[in-house]
């Protein structure tokens, strides 16, 4: 059966709109930033959950969705809405990691490479998390993980030997380390410049899920993708501390019971999704494999004890 991420939010909505009671409040208007194209599974996460707010507050809170680093790029998301230029917006956790460790707890190569194991830690993690984000003037609305990370190649790589002297592709501090350590070139690229980076060189390889890799149609430029899980990075949903506050009580309910539900509906999304991402890649002609026994041992290898 499929799942209907709109569906559950939408009906989850109205049942918290009911217990909430009458919102009365005036109309506000948010603008939500993500850097994911539309058609990513986040941004539909996210645009399921600002039309639930919407069928909930009656229109009295109307969130609108910017996806693809239109209205803000990837990395310009986390300041636009600390200052209030945007009130609620996306962000890959790791990709702030340079401002404080805890943003890349979930990036730690091979400690959590399951959904259930990224669950715990992000159960663990939440109320460290929620707190380094007040400092932020940020408030957390919910989680989502990406499928495992894999190895992209335009050519085999049988060790980590082979990746020396190839423009790496990074996001965080976490995949730079990583090209470093295999002795490759961090090229530091956001995933809506990843085409261009490949077809012009600027890129030749990197680690992320097999969402960026269907979304980006890697195989126009790349030829290889090797699964070795080795973390499930997240993006999280926050808000301008000042303009949650402006919410009455009733409305901050309402948000975050949606807010659950869009956490629950987009993390069972990303895990229906990753076999059909690997097979969509491998339709479209790319060699899907596991990593061979000396690539994962080398990458367990590079990672901290």
């Amino acid at each position: 059966m499929r799942y209907s991420m709109a569906k559950l939010t939408k009906a989850v909505a109205l049942t918290t709109l009911t217990l909430a009671g009458s919102l009365t409040m005036a109309a506000d208007k948010w603008d939500m930033p993500m850097a994911y194209t539309d058609s990513n599974f986040h941004t539909q996460n996210g645009k399921s959950f600002a039309e639930a707010i919407e069928v909930a507050t009656q229109g009295k809170l109307d969130v609108k969705v910017h996806g693809g680093g239109s209205l803000f790029k990837g990395s310009e998301i986390k300041r636009a809405v600390q200052t209030g230029q945007a009130q609620i917006g996306e962000r890959i956790l790791s990709s702030h990691a340079n401002e404080d460790a805890v943003f890349g707890f979930d990036s730690v190569p091979f400690l959590a490479t399951s959904f259930a194991d990224s669950e715990t830690l992000w159960k663990a993690a939440r109320p460290h998390f929620e707190k380094l984000l007040d400092k932020h003037n940020l408030v957390l609305l919910y989680s989502v993980p990406w499928p495992p990370q894999g190895i992209y190649s335009k050519k085999p790589l049988n060790s980590i030997a082979d990746m020396e002297g190839v423009k790496f592709r990074s996001y965080s501090n976490a995949t730079a380390r990583l090209a470093e350590l295999a002795k490759a070139i961090p090229v530091q690229v956001e995933a809506s410049e990843l085409s261009q980076a490949l077809s012009t060189g600027v890129a030749e390889s990197f680690i992320s899920s097999g969402a960026t890799g269907y979304d980006r149609k890697v195989w126009e430029q790349l030829t290889h993708h090797y699964v070795v899980n080795a973390w499930l990075p997240r993006n999280y949903i926050f808000v301008n501390k000042q303009a949650w506050n402006q919410l009455d009580e009733a409305t901050q309910n309402v948000v975050r019971g949606i807010s659950l539900m869009a956490e629950k509906a987009g993390t069972a999304r990303s895990e229906q999704l990753t076999g059909w991402y690997l097979e969509q890649l491998a339709s479209n002609g790319m060699t899907v494999t596991e990593a061979g026994p000396q690539l994962k041992a080398d990458f367990e290898r590079l990672a901290p004890p």
